[in-house]
């Protein structure tokens, strides 16, 4: 089975997406999400604008920003709303 790779650093949780066929990078970030604390903060790497993760974070209260990230990579930082 095709996993993303989750690790910890300094500034949060990491999730690596990229590379993952639909809809396996969605349901990865929301199963973490679910799972989480609401004082996490998660770190996501993407090879796409995930235009479909948006509505569902702000259903569960959540918000994304997007921050620097590799060269033809989108990175966002998820974390509740406070």
């Amino acid at each position: 089975m095709i996993a993303a790779r989750v690790w910890d650093e300094a500034d949060g949780r990491h999730i690596d997406v990229r590379g993952l066929p639909p809809p396996l990078p969605l349901t990865s970030i929301l199963r973490l999400v679910h799972e989480a604390c609401a004082d996490t903060v998660f770190i996501v790497h993407h090879d796409r604008d995930p235009l479909l993760l948006y509505p569902e974070l702000a259903e569960l209260g959540w918000w994304a920003d997007r921050i620097a990230g590799e060269p033809g990579e989108v990175r966002l930082r998820l974390a509740a709303v406070p």
